[in-house]
């Protein structure tokens, strides 16, 4: 008895300084995260070449093929195992070059110009070449289209509504929707001359109360239904030379779905005119201008190049495997793809470049996790989640075995805490003990919140698609902490999703922060219990 007393004492023993050493380890490599994500934080870095290098990324475009070639080898160089996954692949392909305008004429003409303020959706038409000429405004009726068709030819059209960042719809149940509108129209047109000329004979009757009649003709007459560019094919067949919208500022240029996916779509039948969304200040002045009949022109030079499809587009997969349980995962997550007509600095570099430092801090840090670390820049987002259904799909027997999914698609703030179930409190809590050390200035707490409803459709992010199948999605909260003043609905699909406004301090925080939670998590023992995370709706 006492020989076993002692071999199990010696047992214990040794158990508890392996125990120790295991967690001093694991101490050692957190250290050396945070050391190096403070000291040499290469955040920035990646997303400049993301964005001004390679700048605006939609799928099909030359940009995205090489985001995916950069960030790949990216990968590589931090020795990750590396895999590029297709996706699916666009009709056509579209890249975008340099676009400028200008107005001639006005209340100042002569001299050099104007310059306009303006952009165009991706995949919609450029000019050919330096194209210049006069301006009207588009016909809403068959009569106004007969009375100016011999001008057409050669014109600019302001077209009428606000432009929410789509380009007027090309497709045959478009023109269809148009023809039944303009017969309307014409329907309402006659019925309105034939209300005024009963009022005109009427009014040389002055026994009857005139204004009591202007009541009545007001209650008869009736209003023609309205939609941007409404003689769309008939003027193009006439010669104009594109389409001017107004648009809100800062201005939303989104991406023409028939030229990407439409079942007609081929290098055959690309759009034939520039789709203009136009500074509603300045399209307000050039709509006046016209009004009164003055002799104004306007100039424009777009380069939207095409290229004949299909054109295929990808997800990139970088892989730390794991040392005991190879099998089970956290994962790690944005969307590569962005909207060209900035560079994508935010939506989504605010995910991609964590995404990428956090895996280059824990290469350097010579981390070996127990559970593997996937990364995941998924293609086609924007587009319709595209890139993350393919994974979900192509990848199924791994979904019960994901710990959780951190993806990262919002505002460059600083990651200030999580809200996670009751079931996963503890967890967190032990996983997100070093993060205080890292910047005292930004803090992190980790709450509880009560279960949600299971998701039964995809919805805006990547991170909806592994929801609807119960992966648990815990982000990060982030938090504009010491007040930068920034504003996401500022760069949302518009023309300022630039470098400049992505703020660096939370993003190279958040790196940080991120890299010491996933791999804390990936050495747990267990995945986080997905008890309390949904309820079946």
């Amino acid at each position: 008895m006492k020989y076993r007393s002692i071999t199990f004492g010696l047992l214990l023993t040794v158990s508890l300084v392996s125990f120790s050493s295991h967690v001093w380890a694991q101490d050692a490599i957190v250290k050396k995260i945070i050391e190096e994500g403070t000291t040499n934080n290469l955040t920035q870095h990646h997303l400049d070449v993301l964005t001004n290098r390679i700048g605006g990324r939609p799928v099909g475009s030359d940009a995205y093929n090489a985001a995916v070639q950069w960030t790949a080898a990216q990968f590589a160089s931090w020795g990750l195992e590396v895999s590029i996954e297709e996706v699916g692949q666009t009709r056509v392909g579209f890249s975008r070059g340099p676009w400028s305008g200008k107005l001639y004429g006005g209340v100042f003409p002569g001299g050099d110009g104007v310059h306009l303020h303006f952009a165009t959706p991706s995949y919609t038409s450029g000019t050919k070449g330096l194209q210049r000429g006069h301006v009207l405004i588009e016909p809403k009726t068959q009569a106004e289209f007969d009375r100016m068709k011999g001008v057409l030819k050669g014109a600019w059209v302001l077209i009428s509504g606000t432009s929410t960042g789509w380009p007027v719809e090309r497709t045959a149940q478009a023109d269809l929707r148009r023809d039944s509108l303009i017969r309307l129209n014409e329907e309402v047109a006659r019925h309105n001359n034939e209300v005024i000329r009963r009022y005109r004979m009427r009014a040389k009757d002055r026994r009857i109360n005139t204004d009591q009649m202007q009541e009545d003709l007001k209650d008869s007459l009736r209003k023609t239904s309205d939609e941007p560019a409404l003689f769309y094919r008939q003027m193009v067949e006439a010669g104009i030379l594109g389409l001017i919208q107004s648009s809100p500022v800062p201005i939303t240029a989104l991406w023409d779905k028939e030229t990407v996916f439409g079942e007609n779509s081929s290098f055959e039948n690309l759009p034939d005119v520039p789709d203009i969304k136009l500074d509603e200040h300045q399209y307000d002045y050039i709509y006046q201008l016209v009004r009164e009949r003055r002799p104004i022109e306007l100039e424009f030079d777009i380069r939207n190049h095409f290229r004949p499809g299909p054109v295929k587009f990808h997800n990139v997969i970088a892989k730390i495997t794991g040392t005991r349980y190879p099998d089970q995962y956290v994962m790690v997550s944005g969307h590569l793809d962005a909207y060209d007509v900035a560079t994508g600095g935010v939506d989504c570099g605010v995910g991609v470049t964590p995404a990428m430092e956090t895996a280059r801090l824990l290469s350097v840090a010579g981390a070996k996790p127990k559970r593997t670390i996937l990364f995941v820049l998924f293609a086609g987002e924007e587009f319709g989640i595209l890139g993350a259904t393919a994974w979900v799909e192509q990848h199924k027997d791994k979904l019960d075995k994901i710990s959780n999914l951190f993806n990262r698609d919002g505002g460059p703030l600083a990651a200030s805490g999580v809200s996670v179930p009751r079931a996963m409190y503890e967890d967190f809590v032990k996983i997100s003990k070093h993060i205080s050390s890292i910047n005292p200035d930004l803090p992190f707490t980790v709450d509880t919140v009560p279960s949600r409803p299971r998701p039964t459709r995809i919805g805006g992010t990547d991170a909806s698609v592994f929801a609807v199948h119960g992966v648990p999605t815990i982000s990060f909260r982030n938090q504009d902490v010491k007040g930068y003043n920034f504003s996401y609905g500022e760069i949302w699909h518009t023309e300022r999703d630039l470098y400049t406004k992505s703020i660096a301090e939370y993003q190279e925080y958040t790196s940080v922060v991120q890299a010491v939670i996933v791999y804390n998590l990936a050495n747990l023992d267990h995945l986080l219990s997905r008890e309390g995370m949904y309820y079946e709706p």
